[in-house]
């Protein structure tokens, strides 16, 4: 890892933080994405203290709006000559139906619109700096959900939990997608499942969900331990030239049927390039 440049979502806590740290020990450089100043400040603060002299970064947006996620992606790409990995860490759940300004469910909206922007904004970058590697957050959670392309905004029947069930989905079938669209440059593209993990995740959820989950995580892992396999899928020599695969334990696992349905992920791209505007490469 030194001397490389990683792109980060969700560094600020939890797993992405952990990560971030570890990899910034190894001797890589970290550019963060984040929204809250002060936790991103404190992140900085602790990536100096693992490698002193590395001229970490962060950009700042709210990855939940599309205009926001063009953006940010525009400014780094511009500012970095090289970007050896990208990792889509930032995820969220929401107790109540919410809509953005661009008219996405906001789950949907931050947990899978915001990695598929990103990461077509720094697709130029990547493959010009390959080998390169993208890693995706993903999570068991996604088994047992299918994609209703009739209501992707769920306005029909919202869940909190549903919801995120769903984004779930969306990362790992985004994953398999861009995995076949980058066959040949040089890019990998994987996903993983850190695990039930103790971190900030969902506290703010709202309602009674909020609840159940911090009662929860009485029994989940901790963060070191969550943040195992995206460390193993960023940084280990093992998976250079795995990709389009879905990780737990930082082993290839199989995820559901339904995340493993190739038309659906096809389709899942079409329409998150209606949404956001735009013909992919």
């Amino acid at each position: 890892m030194q001397g490389k440049t990683i792109v980060i979502t969700g560094a600020t806590s939890g797993i992405g933080q952990v990560a971030a740290e570890e990899l910034a020990a190894m001797g890589a450089r970290l550019v963060m994405v984040a929204r809250d100043k002060g936790r991103a400040e404190a992140a900085l603060a602790r990536l100096a203290a693992r490698r002193r002299g590395t001229d970490h970064g962060v950009h700042y947006a709210d990855l939940s709006r599309l205009a926001e996620v063009r953006r940010v992606a525009g400014e780094i790409a511009a500012a970095e000559p090289r970007i050896d990995l990208l990792l889509n860490n930032a995820g969220a759940l929401f107790g109540a139906r919410k809509v953005t300004e661009d008219g996405l469910e906001l789950t949907f909206a931050t947990n899978h619109m915001a990695y598929f922007l990103l990461t077509l904004g720094l697709r130029d970058r990547l493959v010009q700096s390959a080998p390169a590697r993208i890693v995706n957050t993903a999570s068991d959670a996604h088994r047992g959900a299918r994609l209703d392309f009739g209501d992707l905004q769920m306005s029909r029947g919202y869940t909190g939990f549903g919801a995120y069930r769903r984004s779930k989905l969306c990362n790992i079938l985004f994953t398999r997608e861009l995995a076949r669209r980058l066959a040949g440059t040089g890019v990998t593209a994987n996903c993983f499942h850190p695990g039930f993990v103790a971190t900030r995740f969902g506290n703010d959820s709202g309602g009674v969900g909020a609840l159940v989950i911090r009662l929860a995580k009485v029994m989940a892992l901790t963060p070191t331990e969550g943040a195992r396999t995206l460390i193993h899928l960023a940084a280990s020599p093992d998976v250079a030239s795995v990709s389009g695969e879905y990780f737990h334990r930082s082993q290839p696992a199989v995820p559901s049927a339904a995340a493993r349905d190739d038309e659906a992920a096809r389709r899942l791209w079409a329409e998150s390039e209606r949404l956001a505007g735009l013909t992919a490469p």
